[in-house]
């Protein structure tokens, strides 16, 4: 695991070591992803500069150094990730060519040589890994970046100028001398309603991410350039639906534990210290479990707790890893520790990002860190196993409204929507009282709002509600308009015509990429930590998406075939129980001890200032969550996790901000 950045001077008017000068900088900017090693290599004649910070993991030798030149000289790569294939892609080259004489046995080197056997693209097709590539054709002249099927690795670019710029994060772009950084009003509303920066888009203007599955060419002689797909997950779901499992439920629970066994032993491969995150959760402790069978000594485990018992899963932790004798690591959190990690959070998630669960992420990344360089988690079984239990509420939600005629929901809903939210409270408080919700009623008003928009919505439009942290970014961005994303896209609404799927295929195309894998990619690279994904692994996946519902579903009970796997490991009273998340104690946090650095993070005159947030729609929906309105915790979150981000982008610009770091 690595960090990669370059440069492309189209006009070459970047002189040798002024290209290397820069690529040296946006290397030093990515220090915490690879603190083993870096490099630079330049080419003036072309204007192009690779950078790369190495986090060594396959062969730890000078012999996986990076930027490496293919044995034959025609391409030059930066390569961040691993490819866990690379031994089967090697012997495969040896039987379709003469001798090769292998400088090392790192997986870069297996790449290069695959380019120059195969080519970049039918390579890349062929990889099992996760990657961010960056390579130059010294033949064609061209710069391709790719990046893996299901986007653990992240990849950034876009234009200065004449100048092209790639990276992993946003903070080797930033380091170039004419990066400017404007914040894209367009996609700040995206990010409000979803608590993350999704799909191709980037919080600054004129930079893309690269979207998983695609590689980008850049031709210089021509200064033409493309973007490809060597994998769609549209292709894979639609494979997986025309061609379903057709086996019973055991041999189901038999092949899944076979791929994932496979998955699981390629992924242990490492020279360096290797364990795994274990939340005591079914995805986590199934990885365990396949870990410690294959394993002659106790796996390194490493578990987050909470002093608040309602968040605290850490008792489950302890007894999976009692049972299969892992070499346990818990963090029991108290507040002030926690308190004083969210404050390097913006530097660590350098696009501005939401989820409350990447502070325990971070915190277990930093104690794992300590005593690996490697580790496993158990991320993607709920997209790919059916887990949320958003999609059985969705179910229940579109049943409920189908049985209703398309005119009387729009005008159930108009009539529903005519009454004021705070009406609405008021009628509805003493029903709640009655029932013992009296402390909730002020929420009821905003519930049948949202209730009522529902009504006339279809499908994608009701998934994008349940998913969305404000159903209305319009009024707290100011001058924005949402662009397509893939709850919205038109041609992403036939993929599939079962409810359940269709979720869970724009969760794998979306909410997997843009929020769990950024969270867990941030957290582990901000210590030197690489963290693989077994369940993402191309096998798995491609089964998981032609299981039959009936074996994801079963009796109520999710994730039902990957149940059956981890009974086999563990007894059901240490997993079954119902699904609780990755949750933090955010709101009593901000009532508490977090409220002066959240109020200084809302100041209106600071909001007015820097004229991209609405002052009195912040300053309401602030108001609401003091008087208890939990409904407003994740607004306020994600525009406290915005502000707290633009001050340290200001601040590594050197422009003097108010002192918004908590004391």
């Amino acid at each position: 695991m690595c960090g990669i950045a370059g440069i492309i001077d189209i006009a070459l008017r970047t002189r040798d070591d002024e290209l290397r000068d820069i690529a040296e900088r946006m290397a030093s900017a990515l220090r915490h992803r690879g603190p083993d090693s870096s490099g630079t290599w330049q080419d003036a004649t072309c204007g192009i500069a690779l950078a790369h910070t190495r986090l060594a993991i396959i062969d730890v030798s000078p012999a996986g150094h990076q930027p490496m030149t293919s044995a034959n000289g025609r391409f030059v790569m930066s390569f961040n990730g691993e490819i866990y294939n690379h031994d089967s892609i090697r012997s495969e080259l040896a039987h379709g060519m003469q001798a090769l004489s292998w400088r090392g046995h790192s997986d870069t080197e297996t790449i290069l040589a695959a380019f120059s056997a195969w080519g970049v693209e039918q390579t890349l097709s062929k990889l099992r890994g996760m990657f961010a590539i960056a390579v130059w054709d010294r033949e064609q002249r061209s710069l391709i970046l790719a990046r893996d099927r299901m986007g653990e690795k992240p990849l950034y670019y876009g234009w200065l100028g004449n100048i092209l710029v790639f990276g992993s994060e946003l903070k080797a772009l930033e380091a170039h001398p004419l990066w400017k950084g404007d914040v894209d009003r367009d996609v700040l509303s995206l990010y409000m309603r979803h608590g993350h920066v999704p799909g191709a888009y980037c919080i600054y203007s004129g930079i893309k991410k690269l979207l998983p599955g695609t590689f980008f060419r850049f031709e210089a002689d021509r200064a033409h350039s493309h973007v490809g797909t060597y994998w769609s997950l549209v292709n894979a779901v639609t494979a997986g639906v025309r061609d379903p499992f057709k086996g019973s439920p055991e041999e189901a629970t038999d092949t899944l534990e076979a791929i994932m066994k496979d998955a699981v032993a390629e992924q242990m491969v490492a020279d360096v210290p290797l364990g795994a995150f274990l939340s005591g959760g079914i995805d986590s402790s199934t990885i365990v479990a396949l870990m410690q069978a294959k394993s002659h000594r106790p796996v390194c485990t490493f578990t987050i707790g909470f002093q608040e018992r309602d968040y605290d899963e850490s008792d489950y932790a302890r007894g999976v890893a009692k049972h299969l004798g892992t070499k346990h690591v818990e963090l029991i959190l108290p507040p002030e520790k926690a308190l004083e990690t969210i404050a390097v959070l913006p530097q660590i998630y350098d696009e501005p990002f939401g989820d409350p669960s990447q502070l325990p992420t971070v915190l277990v990344a930093q104690i794992a860190s300590k005593d690996l360089k490697v580790a496993l988690s158990g991320d993607g079984g709920d997209e790919l196993f059916s887990g949320y239990d958003r999609y059985a509420r969705l179910e229940a939600l579109i049943g409920r409204i189908s049985q209703i005629g398309k005119p009387l929901r729009r005008t159930l809903g108009f009539g529903l929507k005519s009454v004021p939210p705070r009406a609405w409270d008021a009628a509805l408080s003493p029903l709640l009282s009655a029932m013992g919700q009296q402390e909730r009623s002020f929420e009821a008003g905003m519930k049948v709002h949202k209730w009522a928009d529902m009504l006339a919505l279809d499908w994608a439009e009701i998934y994008l509600v349940l998913m969305s942290s404000c159903t209305s970014p319009g009024s707290m961005v100011l001058d924005a308009s949402e662009p397509l994303t893939v709850f919205t896209d038109p041609s992403r609404r036939a993929l599939v015509n079962e409810i359940r799927q269709f979720a869970t295929a724009v969760d794998l195309d979306g909410y997997l990429p843009d929020d769990i894998l950024v969270k867990v990619d941030r957290a582990a690279m901000s210590v030197g930590l690489e963290t693989r994904v077994p369940m993402l692994d191309p096998r798995v996946v491609a089964f998981a998406l032609s299981l039959p519902k009936d074996l994801k579903v079963r009796n109520g009970q999710t994730k039902w075939v990957l149940r059956q796997v981890l009974h086999r490991y563990l007894p059901p009273a240490l997993f079954e129980r119902p699904k609780k998340g990755f949750s933090v104690p955010i709101a009593t946090w901000l009532r508490g001890p977090l409220r002066p650095w959240a109020e200084a993070l809302l100041d209106s005159n600071v909001l007015r200032e820097q004229a991209l947030l609405a002052p009195k729609a912040v300053a309401r929906s602030w108001k609401q969550f003091l008087a208890g309105n939990n409904e407003m915790t994740v607004i306020i979150w994600n525009v406290l996790m915005f502000q707290a981000w633009l001050a340290s982008t200001k601040r590594r610009a050197g422009i003097q901000q108010p002192a918004l770091l908590l004391a």
